[in-house]
């Protein structure tokens, strides 16, 4: 029998209702909670697929799984990809593959770790910081000053002048902080991309966390879901979150490295949470059921050198959609 395992934190409601999803399917693979008590080097993988929703808060997870590919294990989200990416890097990624995406700067970090002398270790730093230079780039205030790392909009701040600029900045400790370009959006939306084709495009209130059905004209719908494919294929994901600020019919990429995203019903509400369950469902079956080498070559490496591709040429080629059964909706 093949397995599914599944790592997990907090939350509730996703994970149970993907196990049971999967289970009731009857198609000869199982999906379990995984169970790890300290793993030794190479040792084989029972998972066929394993699901990652917490490795990145959690770094013996990501030991784990990162042995798991080496092994033949699929991980979603593959932990070498996830290691490496930082919103600084996506946004100048998001622009190689002809993506609109606010300008970006990277900042040095207000703190560091005990052992850094600062005027000796950081000789290679400005100072001060240029500051207005960096904001004149991003066409003025408001910006948006966020961590290069963080998820779940967590330390992510409008700001509207430089005292607030330094305020915030001398908040932010140890963390990598981004200074970028603030969008004033007629329409946001944010989109669950599943095994880099299936893509959920949801109208999105990001002041009040809500979702709904969205309200894009059928070429703003073709045109976000086609440079959502661009990214995620980019970037390896088989599951992520893409939000999008559009501005005078332009669509920003906003944030797209959501490698463990919100499935919560009581977040998306039932009939975009069962889209979830199902679609994982499938994708996860068809992983176990069909195995694929995991690559771990950075798909972006192309762009090595300064050389970038078309927009059309640097995606990967699709993945065949899974089959799904119909069935009846219910609760999770």
């Amino acid at each position: 029998m093949l397995k599914i395992g599944v790592i997990v934190g907090r939350e509730w409601s996703w994970p149970p209702a993907f196990i049971e999803e999967v289970n009731q399917r009857n198609e000869g693979v199982i999906a379990e909670y995984a169970k790890l008590g300290g793993t030794r080097m190479n040792e084989p993988c029972e998972y066929a697929v394993i699901v990652d929703r917490i490795s990145h808060e959690v770094p013996y997870y990501r030991s784990y799984l990162k042995n798991a590919v080496l092994q033949g294990a699929h991980v979603v989200n593959n932990p070498f990809m996830w290691t490496a990416d930082d919103k600084f890097f996506e946004a100048s990624l998001a622009t190689r593959l002809g993506v609109a995406s606010p300008k970006t700067v990277v900042l040095p970090n207000k703190d560091y770790v005990p052992g850094i002398v600062h005027n000796e270790s950081l000789r290679n730093l400005l100072f001060p910081v240029p500051w207005k230079e960096h904001v004149d780039y991003l066409g003025g205030f408001p910006i948006i000053l966020k961590d290069a790392h963080g998820g779940g909009w967590k330390n992510v701040n409008k700001i509207n002048s430089f005292e607030e600029l330094w305020a915030r900045y001398n908040e932010s400790g140890l963390l990598t902080m981004v200074m970028q370009e603030f969008i004033q959006w007629d329409n946001y939306v944010r989109c669950m991309c599943l095994g880099q084709d299936d893509i959920l495009v949801m109208k999105y209130d990001p002041d009040n966390r809500r979702y709904m059905p969205h309200d894009l004209s059928p070429e703003m719908h073709e045109r976000i879901v086609g440079d959502c494919r661009k990214l995620v294929q980019a970037l390896g994901y088989d599951m992520n979150t893409v939000e999008w600020a559009i501005k005078d019919g332009v669509p920003y990429a906003i944030d797209f490295m959501n490698p463990a995203p919100d499935m919560d019903v009581n977040s998306l509400s039932l009939p975009f949470h069962r889209w979830c369950v199902e679609h994982m469902a499938a994708l996860c079956i068809r992983l176990a059921k069909e195995p694929q080498p995991q690559g771990v070559e950075l798909r972006w490496s192309r762009f090595f050198g300064g050389q970038g591709a078309p927009a059309a040429e640097a995606q990967t080629p699709k993945r065949k959609p899974a089959a799904r059964k119909p069935r009846a909706k219910k609760a999770a």
